[in-house]
């Protein structure tokens, strides 16, 4: 099997060519715990929970994809499809298929992810937005896995008590949110 990353092939793992850079990264499964929307200022936020510990992870979004996530948390079923709907038709009908997504980077405040996709003996990892990734990824039950130093470095663990003062601004934060 070969794997074809940012236009380099190489032997497939999970994660993409063998090479020193990918040896060493861990990944976190995480699940959606919530998408919460403030009332005062409309910004959106999706809610990742690691699926281990009571650690968190906000990554701010936009309108028309915290719609998408929270429509499919809930169920809701749509007369026509919408975007992740179609892109997950189109990649299903060219004989591909979501394996994962992977918030993999965060840089100058903004998350990174990449989205891998199987397609016969080729893995491919596609660059996205977290939003896009985890709108696809409820929509289908990839799993969705965020870079170990991704969440040390944005997450706010609800269990360590060096983090009381981090978690009193959470909790208000996410207290003014509505669902």
């Amino acid at each position: 099997m070969s794997v074809t990353v940012n236009g380099q092939s190489g032997p497939a793992t999970a994660r993409g060519p063998v090479t020193q850079e990918w040896q060493h990264i861990m990944l976190v499964k995480c699940v959606v715990d919530s998408v919460r929307i403030n009332l005062a200022n409309n910004t959106r936020v999706v809610i990742l929970k690691d699926s281990k510990i009571e650690r968190y992870l906000l990554i701010w979004i936009g309108e028309d994809v915290s719609y998408a996530i929270a429509s499919e948390l809930q169920g809701a079923r749509h007369e026509r499809p919408l975007t992740h709907d179609l892109m997950h038709s189109m990649i299903e009908r060219l004989g591909g298929e979501i394996t994962e997504i992977v918030i993999n980077k965060l840089e100058n405040d903004v998350f990174y992810a990449l989205v891998t996709l199987q397609q016969g003996d080729t893995m491919l990892q596609i660059d996205a937005r977290p939003s896009d990734a985890i709108a696809l990824a409820v929509r289908i039950g990839a799993p969705i896995y965020v870079e170990d130093d991704v969440l040390a470095r944005a997450s706010v663990n609800v269990s360590a008590p060096e983090e009381e003062d981090k978690l009193g601004v959470f909790r208000d934060f996410v207290n003014q949110l509505d669902f």
